[in-house]
């Protein structure tokens, strides 16, 4: 059966989803260009989570019209919570050099009082009156700065909502990252579906915190729902700190699945089998773009990330030092995953020929210009990806299996934990490792590697036999 449903996209492997777009004048209402929401990794979960995620849209967009409609003010914004609205009125009692502590009219003479009546006479003589003579169509800022007109030092700031948590978010930890904006909106989608935007941070419970896992688990696997769970403790969090709320964060410490019954991480993903490793390799040599074959060589001879790889410049191929190696390392087109990460790695067999190949081919200042761009990780490990799958059918087999395969050989084939982790980039926790120099990390590392690629059972004999490693 072919799904024939309006709005819903299938992902390849990923899965299916609804995607919609959003029209032009309702995007700055609803705070994104289009509205993504996962269904799940089959038809009949698409099928089954489909009308929930149209009632959500549908809902999204009907709020984002009434916002932009009944809520315009004069600046052509669209509608702002409470504590937005607050904290700008606020913002223009300041400018007005008004008194902050005025706590109300003293007596006729009161000279803030009659201040404060001027500046509201003229915000008011803007707006028409109706047949009693009151002011019609007030809008959003004005009325808030109305309010804190006649209220003064009484006018305490409304508690934050959902909402408030996610812009404060957005705006002091996502920035411009498109790709953690698109995240946390569709993390916050889910939030929205089960609690509403308009619920205040404090009045959450763990009841609430469960109600949200347990909307997201409709449809949804485990591992995915860890991880937009810890985008809500995150975001959450940070509002408890910048809002100074005395608030027990429910999402803390909340479980997806029983401990016992979760998937343990090192069933996640397996190494490749002998087998496997050659099948794959043959195609993607024969039928890849040489920079993914470069790049896929480089994988399993080094055991390195593939951002690691397709991030690297030209600068950080050593060729010329007596142990070839490469240099992974922060630089302004790529970042590592932590400070243990930044290493030198080096290049033998295969992965030396590579990378020599690479570097004739070079046209820039990165080794894969391909690959060397915001998401070029992404796009390399899909491509990859593809070619796996069309040799592989077990779907822990990925192109990261390469890394838990250089892994499994350095078990293998002796190599103590700590040269291990100098090899993989790996944090084992002890201070001892950030003593060392660069040059004696990389005969270590030269030594592991020579061990490990030359040890003929290194890689497991069977197809169904082969031992899953995790944590990688």
């Amino acid at each position: 059966m072919k799904i024939d449903v309006k709005h819903v996209q299938k992902r390849g492997v990923s899965g299916w989803r609804y995607r919609r777009k959003v029209p032009l004048n309702l995007r700055e209402a609803l705070g994104k260009r289009e509205i993504l929401i996962p269904l799940g990794n089959s038809e009949a979960a698409a099928l089954r989570a489909y009308a929930k995620a149209h009632a959500l849209a549908e809902k999204l967009l009907k709020e984002a019209g009434r916002a932009s409609v009944a809520g315009p003010v004069a600046s052509g914004h669209t509608r702002m919570s409470p504590i937005e609205l607050h904290q700008w009125a606020q913002r223009q009692l300041r400018a007005f050099q008004l008194d902050p502590e005025w706590g109300g009219v003293i007596d006729e003479h009161d000279r803030e009082a009659i201040a404060r009546d001027v500046i509201a006479d003229g915000i008011l003589s803007s707006y028409e009156v109706d047949s009693r003579g009151e002011p019609v169509g007030i809008g959003q800022k004005d009325a808030a700065v109305l309010r804190a007109l006649a209220l003064g030092a009484r006018d305490e700031q409304p508690q934050p909502t959902i909402e408030d948590a996610r812009k404060l978010y957005l705006k002091e930890r996502v920035g411009d990252d498109e790709k953690k904006r698109k995240q946390l909106d569709l993390v916050f989608g889910f939030v929205d579906a089960a609690l509403g935007q308009n619920r205040t941070i404090v009045s959450l419970k763990r009841a609430d915190a469960k109600e949200v896992r347990d909307y997201m688990l409709d449809g949804r696997g485990a591992a995915s729902v860890e991880r937009y769970l810890n985008t809500v403790r995150a975001v959450f969090n940070h509002a408890l700190k910048e809002y100074d709320l005395d608030w027990r964060n429910p999402f803390m410490g909340l479980e997806v699945e029983r401990k016992d019954k979760a998937e343990p991480d090192r069933d996640a993903r397996r190494s490749f089998t002998e087998k496997e490793l050659a099948k794959t390799t043959a195609r993607i040599m024969s039928l890849a773009k040489p920079e993914l074959q470069a790049i896929w060589r480089m994988l399993e001879g080094t055991g390195c990330r593939l951002a690691e790889i397709a991030g690297l410049r030209v600068e950080d191929v050593k060729l010329e030092h007596k142990t070839p190696h490469i240099v992974v390392e922060w630089h302004d087109g790529r970042r590592i995953k932590n400070a243990v990460s930044r290493r030198r790695v080096p290049l033998m067999g295969t992965a030396l020929e590579a990378a020599k190949g690479a570097l004739k081919a070079a046209d820039g200042a990165m080794l894969f210009s391909r690959y060397a761009r915001e998401g070029g990780p992404a796009s390399a490990s899909a491509a990859l990806g593809k070619h796996v799958r069309a040799c592989v059918t077990d779907p822990k087999v990925t192109t990261h299996s390469l890394r838990h395969l250089m892994k499994d050989r350095l078990r293998l084939a002796g190599v103590s934990k700590a040269d291990q982790d100098i090899v993989l980039g790996h944090s084992s926790g002890s201070v001892g490792e950030d003593y060392g120099g660069d040059e004696a990390r990389l005969e270590v590392s030269r030594r592991a590697l020579e061990k490990a690629l030359h040890l003929k059972s290194a890689v497991p004999q069977t197809d169904t036999a082969a031992r899953p490693v995790g944590g990688l």
